[in-house]
């Protein structure tokens, strides 16, 4: 067992997360800690992390007045070169220590503009759609499990997983390449668990040097600050190993994705949001879903189109949702847009009284995201859409023909068409506000450089064939 010097003993244990009453016990409390500066940390619209660095004794500013960018300078927030500074104030109930980074801790903010809530911030964008699930009694909880990438770069240049070891043709659960990486799996659980965002499991996926880690699901809001730690936290620890730990979906042709499903269930608020309204054990079909569970459903599936723009943002996501096999035997990218029982060739798996949806990726932002499943599922539950039944088979084996008869519909296979169905599609757009113009404005300039970008592939094939 490897000893981690740059984390206390206690590591392991399962931290609790900080609560304060005001900026003065929250700093009195991190100044003990042996804290002297404090990231103000938000993120931009493609949900890459943002922050500037406070020292501890302005913490007050930051909750109030809140840190001050040139909003031109970030992506998608609307903000022209003439136009005002991006302020992003401090959540108070957000504050933690960050263990791979003795002395410093984080605070998650929020962008205001002439001190209101700024609309093309996705944290500011979600909250509002949690909103109306507060108005009717409810809130949302979410749990999220990111596959990433452990790599390393060849003096050539070239990217391969970290451990040259890890060559078996179906490395899924492989106990060899799980153990050849424990420093760096140790240190990102040790950290999250420290700050209380308690992993419970970790598993080699199934590509070479790809791994997942599970931690316990939370409320919407939280569950999405939780992830962009997490990638914080497993992009550094990476970097000071001199690994590079990525999110990318798709980093090699031959070998599976990173995916990051998404668990969705809807709490009462009445029973401190413990009762969950998503589960009904009587459920004839088996799969202990409430009626409000199958219109949700039925939302996600109407929208899926739209969705993936959000749930898979960029030219590579597209690469993962693929029709057909893996080259290991197994894949678990959704291509058609249905549901099933423990089904992992559907989009949306049942687990009993939850929903996973397995179309995100590690490259969205989770607030995006988040904001577009919930608007889809709260128009199903508007409109009552019936999902219709569940298909417990596996669909990679079905025809074309077979799938057009029973009305499966195909996932965009590619960023234009994803992002085509977004424009078209008025209530995720209505539901993301001003950031849905932004967001398709930039993904169609990420479309078309792509397009003009001439590969490697291309090089290969067309360069002396004609």
């Amino acid at each position: 067992m490897t000893v981690l010097t740059s984390l206390p003993p206690s590591a392991g244990d399962l931290g609790s997360p900080l609560r304060f009453a005001d900026a003065a016990s929250a700093r009195a409390h991190l100044a003990a800690q042996g804290v002297q500066y404090v990231l103000a940390q938000f993120v931009d619209i493609h949900g890459v992390a943002k922050a500037k660095s406070v020292p501890l004794a302005h913490l007050e500013t930051v909750l109030t007045d809140g840190a001050g960018f040139a909003g031109f300078a970030i992506w998608g927030v609307g903000i022209e070169p003439h136009g005002p500074d991006f302020m992003a104030v401090g959540d108070l109930g957000t504050i933690s220590l960050v263990p791979w980074q003795p002395g410093l801790a984080r605070i998650v903010c929020e962008g205001h503009v002439n001190g209101e809530p700024w609309p093309f911030d996705s944290r500011v964008m979600l909250r509002a759609q949690l909103d109306r699930l507060t108005a009717n009694g409810w809130t949302m909880f979410t749990g999220l499990e990111p596959e990433f990438s452990l790599l390393k770069r060849g003096i050539n240049g070239q990217i391969a997983p970290c451990d040259p070891s890890d060559t078996l043709a179906k490395p899924c659960y492989d106990y060899k390449g799980l153990s050849r990486t424990r420093v760096f799996l140790e240190r990102l659980s040790n950290a999250l668990r420290a700050t209380g965002i308690d992993v419970y499991q970790i598993d080699h996926e199934d590509a070479n040097g790809q791994f997942e880690m599970n931690y316990t699901y939370t409320d919407a809001l939280t569950s999405c600050d939780h992830f962009v730690f997490f990638k914080m936290a497993a992009c550094e620890i990476a970097h000071e190993l001199g690994l590079i730990c990525s999110f990318m979906p798709k980093p090699f042709a031959h070998l599976p994705g990173n995916g990051m499903h998404m668990h969705l269930s809807i709490g009462s608020l009445d029973k401190g949001g413990k009762r969950n309204l998503f589960e009904d054990k009587t459920d004839k079909r088996g799969l202990h879903l409430s009626t409000m569970a199958y219109h949700f459903l039925g939302g996600l599936l109407a929208h899926a189109p739209a969705l993936a723009a959000l749930c898979a943002p960029t030219v590579n996501s597209y690469k993962r949702l693929v029709v057909g096999r893996s080259l290991t035997g197994s894949t678990w990218a959704p291509a058609y847009i249905a549901y099933g029982d423990n089904n992992r060739s559907a989009m949306v798996r049942v687990p009993k009284g939850r929903l996973e949806l397995r179309l995100p990726d590690g490259a969205c932002n989770p607030y995006l995201a988040t904001a577009g499943v919930l608007a889809a599922g709260l128009d199903g539950i508007a409109r009552q859409l019936d999902p219709g039944e569940p298909r417990n088979v596996n669909l990679y084996e079905w025809s074309d023909a077979q799938l057009r008869e029973a009305g499966i519909g195909l996932l965009p296979q590619n960023l234009l068409a994803a992002l085509d169905a977004l424009q078209a599609d008025s209530v995720i757009c209505a539901a993301l506000g001003p950031l849905a113009g932004e967001f398709l404005k930039l993904k169609r300039m990420e479309w078309v450089e792509y397009m003009r970008h001439v590969s490697d592939w291309e090089t290969r094939t067309y360069l002396e064939f004609f």
